[in-house]
């Protein structure tokens, strides 16, 4: 795929998370927020919520940046065919966790690099399988870390690791919400140079 890396790289998120990922490739980009409707369609499974709203908000910002390199992501956490949001205050996020505790919940990140005509959606499953914990210890989790922006209830790559008692996924970086090992593959595919060239 012959593709100019003039083109510039823009993540279409509002994620802290997301940001702090991609920073890890130490390529430049911007960062633009997507209006989108999250609203999930009737009858429409978590898998596909996920994959629809990844390409939504890559289209989103590409109707205003068409040049552009556009990444889009979005995450889904699944229990049994339910889809688990982001709980948004404590008391939601203890019922997510008593609800998932001794549960394996599937997390659905799915990613959306898009350049005019071109574009790829993949998503990259991961398996959480979250320890039976009482709820004494789940209220302490949640008044420590308070991760009640986080679909889960839980940050993998803080303290509710402790809540977790195995992970399985191809993609460590998926859980946190950007799939970097699939994404360092579509932008190589692209034309950029990633590790970047470092200083002589």
């Amino acid at each position: 795929m012959s593709i100019s890396t003039n083109s510039p790289l823009i993540l279409a998120s509002s994620s802290i998370y997301r940001r702090e990922l991609l920073e890890r490739l130490r390529i430049p980009f911007k960062i633009i927020s997507p209006q989108v409707d999250e609203v999930p369609i009737a009858g429409e499974s978590t898998l596909n919520l996920a994959l629809r709203l990844a390409h939504a908000k890559a289209a989103a910002v590409a109707k205003q940046h068409p040049n552009a390199w556009i990444i889009g992501s979005d995450q889904v956490a699944d229990l049994c065919g339910a889809a688990i949001g982001k709980p948004g205050n404590f008391e939601r996020a203890l019922a997510q966790l008593q609800l998932m505790r001794g549960q394996t919940v599937t997390f659905y990140t799915a990613l959306c690099l898009m350049n005019g005509d071109t574009e790829s959606t993949i998503c990259v499953p991961t398996e959480v399988v979250f320890r039976n914990l009482s709820d004494e210890i789940l209220q302490s989790y949640l008044l420590t870390e308070e991760p009640y922006d986080c679909a889960g209830s839980a940050k993998s790559e803080g303290l509710g690791i402790s809540l977790i008692e195995s992970i399985k996924s191809d993609d460590p970086t998926a859980l946190i919400g950007l799939p970097l090992i699939v994404l360092s593959g579509l932008l190589r595919d692209a034309g950029f140079m990633i590790p970047p060239k470092g200083k002589s």
